[in-house]
């Protein structure tokens, strides 16, 4: 393998620090100061590294096994058969744009954000938030804990990918992952720039052991926050064009009071939020939106909750979801024992640290989170279902 001359690595290191003091806000997080869990993992150190370490990061996720499995997550219609709503992988890319956007105009690090945008949902499950509510079900029934999306993202990133070794990020990306909470909506953002990395790790196992712990996070870096708020422009208005799509909704249904201040379609809603979010927040370290289009984007969460993610047309089979993961979950209790099984398989490949370390119904919840939804079925028709033969009579 071939590397860079330690003194052209260095002119290019200092090139990209000048680059950053000469052009980001006072308000935003240089490269010069990121810290790596690991810094002694690294083949090539930060210091010399012509890619700076939040750029790393975004490469370290889409090359990880995690990200490729992105394809196949359920966003918020699972059992629909249409090529044209959104998918995990869609979403994640384009919560990445908008952030993108927001931060090049507030001159902030799009690195970083870009690497937060990526890895966000990585600890999405099968089915979604409906998924997710079924493994915490089974977690609290266990008595394990609980089960959150955004700590599962950690959990990949952190200590389930790469062998066990975790894919070794940075300490402010893993931060932005763990409390990019977008169901959570408040009309300003404030970065906690006093979190260290004692911190976030005491914070990571909260949200496994302290019910609803991931509310109270904030991000440490306003780039964190701007992720934060740019899952929620993401979604909101394409979850709209998505139920028109597959004739949940009418575009006509949509409030009166939101069409008028949002508009009635995503990339007016996508406009609106940014701009606001951009004229409210310029040359300030936090985020804000202005009190009118706030109101109108509760309004509008108010109405896809109501008509879209509650809707019985879109949750009819979300019931048989538990039981569905239940039975995979004891099946997998059985399987733990056979060396040819799946999830053993999958075990062995980790770590022999993963498996003494960690308990059973844990790894267990781990496999089952990491699964895509074509890759859940399979099993769950595989187990559950008699194997149809061939007879001749």
């Amino acid at each position: 393998m071939q590397y860079l001359h330690k003194e052209i690595a260095e002119e290019i290191v200092r090139t990209n620090n000048d680059r950053e003091r000469a052009a980001f806000s006072p308000h935003a997080c240089f490269s010069q100061d990121a810290i790596r869990l690991h810094p002694g993992r690294q083949k090539v150190p930060d210091e010399l590294n012509m890619r700076p370490p939040f750029f790393h990061d975004t490469d370290k996720i889409i090359h990880s096994r995690v990200y490729t499995r992105y394809i196949d997550k359920t966003q918020v219609f699972s059992r629909m058969e249409n090529d044209h709503i959104t998918h995990r992988v869609l979403h994640v890319q384009l919560v990445a744009k908008i952030a993108r956007t927001i931060g090049r105009c507030l001159r902030l690090n799009e690195d970083l954000i870009e690497a937060i945008s990526l890895g966000h949902d990585l600890g999405h499950v099968p089915y979604g938030h409906a998924g997710e509510r079924a493994l915490n079900i089974i977690c609290e029934e266990e008595g394990i804990g609980y089960f959150t999306h955004g700590a599962q993202s950690i959990r990949a990133v952190m200590e389930l990918e790469n062998h066990g070794k975790g894919l070794n990020l940075t300490f402010q990306t893993m931060d932005g992952i763990l409390c990019h909470n977008g169901e959570l909506f408040t009309k300003k953002y404030s970065p906690d720039r006093s979190k260290t990395l004692e911190r976030f790790l005491d914070d990571y196992r909260s949200c496994f052991t302290v019910p609803n712990y991931p509310k109270k996070l904030v991000p440490m870096t306003l780039e964190g926050c701007v992720v934060r708020l740019s899952d929620i422009i993401a979604y909101i208005g394409r979850d709209v064009e998505d139920a028109i799509t597959v004739g949940l909704i009418d575009r006509s249904d949509l409030p009166e009071e939101t069409s008028r201040l949002l508009g009635d379609q995503n990339n007016s809603i996508v406009n609106t939020l940014v701009c606001d979010i951009i004229n409210n927040s310029y040359g300030k370290g936090e985020l804000e939106f202005s009190p009118p289009v706030f109101e109108a984007l509760i309004a509008l969460r108010k109405f896809n909750y109501t008509r879209i993610y509650l809707n019985e047309a879109n949750r009819r089979d979300e019931a048989k979801l538990i039981p569905m993961f239940r039975f995979l979950f004891d099946s997998y209790k059985k399987d733990l024992d056979n060396p040819d099984s799946y999830i053993s398989r999958w075990v062995d490949r980790i770590s022999g640290d993963y498996r003494s370390e960690t308990r059973e119904k844990r790894i267990i919840i781990d496999y089952l989170a990491g699964m895509t939804d074509r890759f859940f079925n399979k099993q769950y028709t595989e187990r559950a279902l008699p194997t149809i033969r061939g007879y001749k009579f």
